[in-house]
């Protein structure tokens, strides 16, 4: 009794710096208020009518989110809970349950992983970082460079495979700029949200639509651009609320290089290899002056040394580059166009290189090869793997890497099979052993392949000669094919939690949906805007944003367009400002990672937490919507 008391009083007088606990008396205190002033509304509505599954699948949705904004259990866990508890209680059929994971978006989703990395290995992705994005000062320039091609992009094709290539290439330029990946991926999400709203083909939330105004009307139908006027000062207005909130209310939730990465400080040689596209291009033109936590120490040209190397200098076919830095800086030097390791004996080991990746060894004062050098210990005869970098202990070291001379606890940066992982975890030649994620060589020469296959499956996707489905799945084969990527590493790179996050939340969206439970609440909430055409047109443009936060945007637009098309006709109205305001409601999925697919895919990476989104995307919500419900009348009028 005492216990419940003290809990009790904590919920009714929470401390100031509970921020979470603040906000949920807050709105279960506005969500008491509401329902007292419309009660004689809301014993008489569709509410009281629904069964006990729609109230259960209610209470699951809530259980859900509030699951994910205020518990640190993933977010595949919730869900997937939540998906369960609906299955067990006969709310939804097996089929019903599990059809979320079956669905054509997800499935695209998870094919286009594959194209992706196809792009990742043979380096397309860093010319089209290079190309596009180039390299502003700042995190507020970065944000502006990055959204209008996104933004241009996303009005003409898929949403899904914008954002799918785009999010290793911010990932990488967040590294180079040594901006917080955190600060740029909900823009990246939230540009192909803005760029899909502009035409009628930039999502497929507006075909919906627009086929429902033709089936159900007398109305041609809409025309490419007829949603722009309305959707493009939304657009430019979002763009500029974050720019501005920028700073504010987005988190720094992952450093750009750790702590223990600038301890360890790696020496490595590269040279600029014959017909290098980088020949004849100054230091700073060929962006080696740009790399995060790395510094060019010094080149070697033939029998001259070059120490305190300008920007200026002009790169040589042959020259040897010795740089100091990170092993993240490594990776990216070992994945430029036209540098190749100093040392030929990467190119004398048993297996193809395409097959090897990089891996950390830490020399132990029992490996044999102490107190020698690399080269007269023989390490890649020894071991089958070849040594790129050494680090020890903070300290710069002098000489050829086939010179050094190994002392125990020396970093060792290797290429080599995966298998050596295996072999040598339990040697005691070496303390410790790990592979880096993300290092195999890459395929340069099969960058070509790779574009032409990135462009076939936009232009077809784009034009609707096949599903995207379809033309993504096509891509990923014919990237296997040319060997752009091997099986395995298309495979590695797919994200299953958020495939897992995207099923289960369409199953609990559908529950919503079947049980009747979404248009209910919908149609009580319009009940209560009474005749004013504005104020019906606000809460259409409510309800359809709520909805499509928890269910899919397509659900939301297909429930809400029926109880427009009836209202227009009870108030005697022209249905295209309902039309519209539907189309960007349902798009501006802001406030929750779950409202829509390229959220999900953005939310890992990013770093993010559930309240993340809400805290940026709630005030965005409320701005497009302003926009919306004053412009879609005036442009065209009730």
């Amino acid at each position: 009794m005492v216990q419940a008391s003290k809990f009790l009083r904590n919920w009714l007088i929470p401390k100031r710096k509970n921020k979470k606990q603040w906000f949920l008396l807050m709105l279960l205190s506005i969500t008491v208020a509401i329902a007292i002033a419309f009660w004689d509304v809301l014993i008489q509505s569709e509410l009281a009518d629904l069964g006990w599954q729609a109230w259960v699948s209610i209470a699951v949705t809530i259980a859900a989110l509030l699951g994910n904004a205020m518990t640190t259990l993933p977010a595949e866990i919730v869900f997937l809970g939540a998906l369960a508890v609906l299955l067990v209680t006969g709310i939804l059929k097996t089929n019903a349950a599990l059809a979320g994971f079956s669905n054509e978006g997800m499935v695209t989703v998870a094919v286009l992983y594959m194209v992706v990395t196809g792009l990742q290995q043979t380096g397309s992705l860093a010319w089209i970082s290079q190309r596009v994005l180039g390299l502003p000062q700042g995190e507020k320039s970065a944000l502006l460079r990055l959204m209008p091609p996104i933004i241009g992009l996303s009005a003409f094709l898929n949403n899904t495979p914008v954002v799918a290539m785009f999010i290793p290439v911010v990932k990488d330029w967040c590294r180079k700029l040594s901006i917080s990946p955190s600060k740029l991926m909900i823009p990246l999400s939230y540009a192909a949200i803005f760029g899909g709203t502009c035409t009628l083909i930039g999502t497929s939330t507006n075909l919906v639509v627009n086929g429902l105004l033709i089936a159900n009307t007398d109305h041609p139908g809409l025309k490419m651009f007829d949603i722009t006027l309305v959707a493009l000062p939304c657009v430019i207005a979002g763009t500029l609320f974050l720019y501005l909130a920028q700073g504010s209310l987005l988190p720094v939730r992952k450093p750009v290089i750790g702590n223990t990465d600038e301890l360890r400080q790696y020496t490595v040689e590269m040279v600029v290899s014959p017909q290098s596209p980088l020949a004849g291009k100054t230091v700073q033109e060929a962006g080696l002056r740009h790399l995060a936590g790395l510094y060019l120490a010094e080149i070697v040209r033939g029998n001259q040394l070059l120490p305190a190397v300008s920007p200026q200098e002009v790169l040589r076919e042959n020259d040897q580059l010795v740089f100091v830095g990170v092993v993240d800086s490594v990776i990216d030097l070992h994945h430029t166009r036209g540098l190749q390791p100093a040392t030929d004996e990467v190119f004398k080991l048993d297996t193809p290189r395409t097959e090897r990746c990089m891996i950390e060894a830490v020399v132990s004062n029992t490996c044999p090869l102490v107190k020698k050098t690399i080269r007269e210990g023989q390490f890649r005869t020894r071991y089958n793997a070849v040594v790129l970098a050494v680090a020890r202990n903070g300290e710069r070291l002098l000489g050829k890497i086939g010179d050094i001379i190994l002392e125990p606890g020396d970093n060792l940066l290797l290429e080599a099979h995966p298998m050596f992982l295996e072999k040598q975890r339990a040697s005691k030649d070496f303390y410790l052993v790990s592979s880096i994620p993300d290092s195999e060589p890459l395929r340069h020469e099969k960058a070509g392949w790779a574009i032409a296959i990135l462009v076939g499956m936009v232009v077809c996707a784009g034009f609707g000669w096949v599903p995207m489905l379809n033309a993504s799945i096509v891509a990923a084969m014919m990237i296997l094919l040319t060997g752009c990527c091997s099986p395995a590493r298309s495979l590695q790179s797919i994200e299953w939690s958020v495939l897992v996050v995207i099923g289960a939340a369409l199953g609990v969206g559908e529950a919503l949906r079947t049980t009747g439970a979404a248009e209910a609440i919908a149609a009580t909430c319009i009940s209560i805007a009474g005749d004013n055409p504005w104020v019906v047109l606000a809460v259409v443009y409510a309800m359809t944003n709520l909805m499509t936060e928890v269910i899919t945007n397509n659900a939301a637009a297909a429930i809400m367009f029926p109880i427009s098309l009836a209202l227009s006709q009870s108030l005697d109205t022209n249905i295209l400002p309902f039309v519209i305001t539907i189309m960007i409601a349902a798009s501006a999925s802001f406030s929750t990672p779950i409202g829509y697919q390229t959220n999900l895919m953005v939310y890992g990476p990013g770093g993010y937490k559930f309240t993340d989104f809400t805290r940026i995307g709630f005030p965005l919500n409320i701005l497009f919507g302003i926009i919306a419900v004053t412009l879609a009348p005036l442009i065209y009028p009730f």
